[in-house]
This record gives structure tokens, C-alpha cells and sequence, in this order.
């Protein structure tokens, strides 16, 4: 465990934001974090960067979870339990899945990130999110070194939320996530159209979980650009969430709004849709922009600082409650 300073943080973000960290550390194992934790307590956890926007230097330690490992801990002739630690790419897990034959977690192929990050914004794509199969969640309390096992229950998973983000956010450090997947008779979800016309597309009438992750990969890659060659940290917003009566009101204006229902009370509307129907699809300024091909990825052209991102984001915020009367919250980090 070796601290270093005045080290860039442009490698170990998605977005390609060039800021300082004072001081640095990547911790490889729990026994290493406990150490770091009993000799300091003011730092900043960075995972896989994937879902953050820095918009200025980090003047104090920055602490880099790279724990490594998968493991099978449990199974019956339908499931299996696996272990993950924190430090692992999403994405290299959900293949590592495929491989296996495990299902579950398919829909949420090429998200970008770390599993250790995944359940404080409870990831998902395709309706299918992280909370469907994960078990249980192991943390390091910051304050005192201990080990917590979060039930399923105790991390309050909701739409991209999660008891990490909001009661315990800065308590505690996630090292392993613990997942139930099938191991046959895997509950496929292709309801959503482009996955189906992808499967059509390929003749597929009956598909398998490999024929479902490589469907969503497709669409993903069609429709979201790649961080290694544009800067960005997917889906900048979240999809609002509005009353029933509200949403009848935006429909008298608007009849063709895209909605899904979320309740009786409630109706989810895409923020991709109100982004691109404010303007600002493919729209560059700047150094940043709102992306060609996905209005809700907010990009980074080349050199552009975490502030010029921010204060698109909040321009296009601005834009869509006056015309829609609808706030779109940043599901980013915002540091």
C-alpha cells in the first residue's frame, strides 16, 4: 500500500476529466483498507469512475478500491450464490455469468463501472436492476474498522437509489456483493422493444440468456458512445417520475410522450425524450455536449473541464422544467 501525490485522476474516470488527487492509494484487499482506515478517515472513495463528474481537484487522499475476485459459494441444482468483490469490472462479471450459464443479471451487459459501486445506485437497464438478484451486500464501516452484511432489506434499493446513497452514504466502503442467480430455467425479460427487434433481427425465436446479453450489447453500443473513445458516464440523468394527474396534463400537450407506468398514481417519463425534444440532442457547446445519438449522455469532446459539463447539465435541467414543468435530476455524482 503505497500513497502517491499529486497524481491525475484522468485514467480512473469514465468521463476523461483531467483533475489532481493530492494524495492517491489503490487498496488490492480488505486487510489493506482496514490499515488505511485505522491511521485515516477523511478521504474520497473512488471505484470504477464510471458514474462520477469531477469538477475540481481533490485536495485530500483518494482511495482506489481495486479488490479482485469471483467465487461460487453456495448452489442447489436451480441457483447459485456468487460472491464478487468490489473491485471487479460490471461488465467482466455479467460475461463471466454468460459463460457460466447464470442468469439474472444479462439485461445489464455493458453497463460501465465496478460491482462495488453497483448497488449504492442500484444499476439497471432493460427492466432488470441490480436489486433482482442481488442477496446480500459486505461493507467496511469507516468509523470502526468492522466488517456489516446488509440484507437485501437493509439496503433499501429503490430507482437508482439505495441506503449507501442516502442514510449511510460516506459510512461505509462495499468490498464484496453477494448475488443469486439461476443456473436453469432463467426468467428472461425481452419485453422491451429494441430488444426484441434485435432478436428478430437475428432470427432468434427463442433466446437464451447469451442471445439477451449480446442483444442489449448491440443496442448499447448503436446508441451509447464508448467512454475510451468519448468521455462520458452514460445516462447523466435520471428518468422522472411524475403523477398520474400531472402526466395527463403533459399529455394534452405533448400526445405522443413516451411514458411507462410505474402505479396507479405514478407514470415514468424518459429523460431522453425530454432532453431531445428540448433541443438538445447532438447539440455541442463547447468543449461538451448532449450526445448524437442519445440525448441523455452528456459527452466530453476533448478537453473539457467537470464545470463546462456541469453547467450544460444544469442548462439543460432549466430547459426542460420550462417547457415541461418537469425537474430531471442528475443521476451522476456530482463531486
Amino acid at each position: 500500500m503505497q500513497i502517491q501525490h499529486n497524481i491525475s485522476l484522468l485514467p480512473y474516470n469514465t468521463f476523461g476529466i483531467d483533475v489532481n488527487a493530492k494524495q492517491f492509494v489503490s487498496i488490492e484487499s480488505i486487510e489493506s483498507l482496514c490499515i488505511l482506515l485505522e491511521q485515516e478517515k477523511d478521504f474520497f472513495i473512488l471505484g470504477g469512475g464510471s458514474n462520477v463528474l469531477l469538477t475540481t481537484n481533490i485536495d485530500k487522499l483518494v482511495v482506489h478500491i481495486a479488490f479482485k475476485g469471483i467465487e461460487i459459494v453456495e448452489q442447489s441444482d436451480s441457483d447459485v450464490i456468487v460472491k464478487v468483490a468490489a473491485g471487479e469490472n460490471w461488465h467482466q462479471f455479467v460475461l463471466w455469468c454468460i459463460a457460466h450459464n447464470f442468469g439474472g443479471v444479462e439485461n445489464m451487459s455493458l453497463i460501465p463501472g465496478n460491482v462495488g459501486t453497483a448497488p449504492i445506485q442500484n444499476i439497471g437497464a432493460y427492466g432488470v436492476e441490480l436489486k433482482d438478484t442481488c442477496l446480500t451486500v459486505e461493507a467496511v464501516a469507516i468509523e470502526t474498522g468492522k466488517t456489516r452484511t446488509f440484507t437485501h432489506a437493509e439496503c433499501a434499493f429503490g430507482y437508482r437509489n439505495s441506503v449507501f446513497k442516502n442514510q449511510l452514504k460516506g459510512n461505509y466502503i462495499i468490498t464484496n456483493v453477494f448475488f443469486k442467480l439461476t443456473k436453469n430455467k432463467h426468467q428472461l425479460n425481452s419485453s422491451y422493444g429494441a430488444i426484441q427487434a434485435e432478436l428478430k433481427k437475428n432470427g432468434i425465436e427463442t433466446p437464451t440468456i447469451k442471445n439477451i446479453s449480446d442483444a442489449v450489447i448491440a443496442i448499447r453500443k448503436s446508441k451509447l458512445p464508448d467512454p475510451a473513445d468519448l468521455g462520458n458516464s452514460g445516462s447523466f440523468f435520471k428518468n422522472p417520475v411524475i403523477l398520474a394527474s400531472e402526466f395527463k396534463n403533459l399529455q394534452e400537450k405533448f400526445p405522443d410522450a413516451p411514458h411507462y407506468k410505474v402505479s396507479d398514481t405514478e407514470i415514468k417519463v424518459p429523460a431522453g425524450w425530454l432532453v431531445e425534444q428540448s433541443g438538445f440532442k447532438g447539440k455541442r457547446i463547447g468543449n461538451t455536449g448532449s450526445h448524437k445519438n442519445q440525448a441523455l449522455v452528456l459527452v466530453n469532446y476533448g478537453n473539457a473541464t467537470g464545470k463546462e459539463v456541469l453547467a450544460l447539465s444544469k442548462l439543460i435541467q432549466k430547459t426542460v422544467f420550462d417547457k415541461f414543468n418537469i425537474a430531471i435530476e442528475a443521476e451522476v455524482n456530482i463531486i
